[in-house]
C-alpha cells in the first residue's frame, strides 16, 4: 500500500486545528477516495505564540497518524515546509495550509494525477476567496514581474498547495539554501507537472500572519532568489544613463559653440545630480540585496532547528537522515 504524507506548516493556528482535523479524518480513513492509502500527517509548529503546539499534541493523542514537529522558533513557512519534507516518509507528500483555504476534498484529485504518472501536481487557484482587492492586484503584478525577469517557467495563481512525488521531495531536500523560495525550486527541479483547478476558500478562522510588509519581503525574496535579472537591470540602467549624459554633453557643447548660449544653470544641475544619485542608490541597493544573501549563505547555518518531535526533545532521540 502506498503511503501519503500530509505536510501542514502552522503558525498561531489554534482556532483552526480542530476544524482541520475534522476535515482530514475522512481522508485519513480513506472515505473520500476508492483508492486506499496509508497516511501520515506532519504538523510543523513554526514557533507559535499561542496554544497551537499543545493542541497538536492533543490531536496526536487521539490519532497516532499525526506527527508533531516543533521548531525552536519562528523560521518562516519556507523553512517549516523544508522540515516537513525532511521528516516525510511517504511515497508522495501533499502540502496543506492549516487555515482550510486549501480544500481537503481536492486531495484525491491530486492523487489521481499522481497515479497517472505525474511527479508534481499543483493546485491552480481559479478563485482566491475573500481576499482584499489590493492584495490580489499586488499578487498579479508580482507574478507579471517575476515572469518577465525569470528565465524559467513561473506558474501564476499557484501557491504551495500541491502534491510532490518522492523523487521531487528528495531533490528539494538536497537544496539546503537558507534564503528559500520554494515556488521557484518547484520549477527549477523540473519533472513532469500537472494542474488541478480549484476555488480557494476563505480562511476558516483567525487572521493571516502575512502582512503587506511580509508580502513585500517575500516578493523581494522570490525575485532575488529566483533570478539575477535585477543585477542586469542595474547594469543596463547605468549604461543608458551614461549614454544619455554623453548625448546631453555633446548637445550643450554644440549649442554653446554655434549659438553662444550659456550652459544650463542651477536647476538643471540639481535635477541631473538628483537623478544620477537616485540611479546610483538603486543600483547599490540591488547589489546589496545579493551581497546580503551571499553573506547569509556563507555562514552555513541550518535552515531550521527542531525543538521536539512528538513531544520528545530532539536531542533525546535520533534524527532521520537529512
Amino acid at each position: 500500500m502506498k503511503k501519503v504524507s500530509l505536510i501542514v506548516p502552522c503558525y498561531n493556528e489554534e482556532r483552526n486545528l480542530d476544524a482541520l482535523y475534522a476535515k482530514l479524518r475522512p481522508l485519513l480513513d480513506n472515505s473520500l477516495d476508492s483508492r486506499k492509502y496509508e497516511w501520515e500527517v506532519i504538523m510543523i509548529d513554526d514557533g507559535s505564540r499561542d496554544s497551537t503546539l499543545s493542541l497538536m499534541e492533543s490531536l496526536r493523542q487521539k490519532d497516532e497518524r499525526i506527527n508533531v514537529l516543533s521548531l525552536s522558533r519562528n523560521f518562516g513557512k519556507e523553512c517549516a515546509m523544508l522540515a516537513g519534507f525532511d521528516y516525510a516518509s511517504g511515497d508522495c507528500a501533499v502540502i496543506l495550509d492549516a487555515d482550510l483555504q486549501d480544500p481537503v476534498e481536492v486531495v484525491p484529485e491530486l492523487l489521481k494525477k499522481w497515479e497517472e504518472g505525474y511527479k508534481d501536481v499543483y493546485g491552480n487557484r481559479m478563485a482566491r476567496g475573500n481576499e482584499p482587492w489590493i492584495r490580489k492586484q499586488f499578487t498579479l503584478v508580482y507574478y507579471r514581474i517575476l515572469s518577465g525577469v525569470s528565465s524559467g517557467e513561473v506558474l501564476r495563481n499557484v501557491g504551495d498547495f500541491r502534491l510532490l512525488d518522492r523523487c521531487c521531495i528528495d531533490e528539494i531536500r538536497a537544496l539546503r539554501e537558507t534564503q528559500r523560495y520554494t515556488k521557484g525550486l518547484y520549477s527549477w527541479i523540473g519533472f513532469s507537472k500537472a494542474e488541478v483547478c480549484y476555488d480557494r476558500s476563505d480562511r476558516n478562522a483567525g487572521k493571516s500572519s502575512f502582512s503587506y510588509r511580509r508580502l513585500v519581503n517575500l516578493a523581494i525574496e522570490g525575485i532575488t532568489s529566483h533570478t539575477t535579472s535585477p543585477l542586469r537591470f542595474a547594469s543596463v540602467m547605468g549604461i543608458a544613463v551614461a549614454l544619455a549624459s554623453l548625448a546631453f554633453l555633446i548637445y550643450v557643447l554644440v549649442k554653446t559653440l554655434f549659438y553662444g548660449d550659456p550652459v544650463a544653470g542651477y536647476p538643471t544641475l540639481i535635477c541631473v545630480i538628483l537623478f544620477l544619485g537616485g540611479i546610483q542608490l538603486l543600483s547599490l541597493g540591488i547589489i546589496g540585496e545579493y551581497i546580503g544573501r551571499i553573506f547569509l549563505e556563507t555562514k552555513g547555518r541550518p535552515p531550521y532547528i527542531v525543538a521536539s518531535i512528538n513531544g520528545c526533545r530532539h536531542h533525546e532521540r535520533p534524527c532521520k537522515d537529512g
